[in-house]
């Protein structure tokens, strides 16, 4: 028996639902001669008359209704594999992101840059939030990929894969020409003489920062969301901040000798950006293939700020 052609059982279909072999052809925009070859042909290859051929037109025959249940079973898998193709297609042209914009310059844009330039028709959505938002939603599937932090020793959510990208420390985030950019190191009792700029509520940092100032107040703060706007609020010459070496080092307010960053006194925890998708839900191929550009992008840029180290020590 040869293969069965899905257009053969379309074929089939058509001349059971329109009655004939010559409305069928109409339908279908292919001629009545063709038409009739092409169910010759299925019933050769299945040994069975499907349609019971008289002069005042073609039927389907009691052997060929037996079988159409089956034939409409198959067209309606094909349909169904059709539509989830499509629905697929639809989904890699958007891939949503979710971020607490603790990376946004250093790492984020260069690796989107990269990721259009070998997919130029597919959209990046990027959304900030808070970790535990994003986790949320990568588990409820209106996310794709998240980026977030975690202090060294963190427990990872279950239900989410986790890829290490960048292992910083908490730095001291300051104008250039500030009071604590003249210092080698920055102690607590220095950061509390300044105006202060903590991230809200739900942040790494700001669980790291109340627990370094153990309670104590520092003279001014000001509350924000994000490192992004921390940044600006820094450059403002609003105060200092306390954020993850890579999300000062390589900004563009950084490179420009605008704000820069000193180390704090003392014992510091490791800070760890990672990259983080659903185990549960399949993941499509242009979000996978933007997860390895940010661990390749993730690679360029801690070599690139290891140099940057090693030249600002000489």
């Amino acid at each position: 028996m040869g293969p069965v052609r899905i257009e053969q059982l379309e074929y089939i279909a058509a001349v059971t639902r329109l009655g004939s072999l010559r409305r069928a052809a109409e339908a279908l925009h292919v001629s009545q001669p063709a038409l009739s070859e092409t169910v010759r042909n299925l019933e050769r290859e299945l040994g069975v008359d499907i349609l019971d051929r008289r002069r005042s037109g073609a039927r389907i025959s009691a052997a060929g209704r037996e079988l159409l249940p089956h034939i409409i079973g198959v067209l309606d898998a094909v349909d169904t594999l059709r539509r989830a193709a499509d629905d697929q297609h639809r989904t890699t042209r958007m891939i949503r992101l979710g971020t607490v914009n603790a990376a946004t310059v250093p790492l984020l844009v260069p690796t989107v840059q990269a990721f259009r330039s070998a997919h130029p028709e597919t959209q990046v959505e990027i959304t900030g939030g808070q970790q535990a938002d994003i986790h949320r939603e990568l588990l409820e599937g209106s996310l794709d990929l998240g980026l977030v932090n975690y202090l060294q020793g963190d427990d990872k959510p279950p239900g989410l894969q986790t890829t290490e990208l960048l292992r910083g420390r908490p730095v001291v985030c300051v104008r250039s020409d500030s009071r604590l950019a003249a210092l080698g190191a920055v102690s607590v009792d220095d950061l509390l003489e300044e105006p202060l700029i903590v991230m809200r509520s739900g942040y790494v940092m700001h669980r790291y920062v109340h627990r370094l100032l153990e309670g104590r107040n520092p003279t001014f703060s000001y509350s924000t969301d994000g490192a992004e706007m921390g940044k600006l609020m820094v450059a403002e010459g609003l105060g200092a901040t306390v954020l993850p070496d890579f999300s000062v080092s390589g900004d563009p307010l950084e490179r420009s000798g605008i704000i820069t960053h000193r180390p704090l006194k003392g014992e510091v925890p490791a800070v760890l950006m990672v990259i983080q998708r659903p185990l549960s839900a399949a993941t499509t191929k242009a979000a996978r293939e933007l997860h390895a550009i940010f661990v390749r992008s993730a690679a360029a840029y801690a070599v690139a700020a290891s140099a940057r180290t090693r030249s600002l020590g000489a």
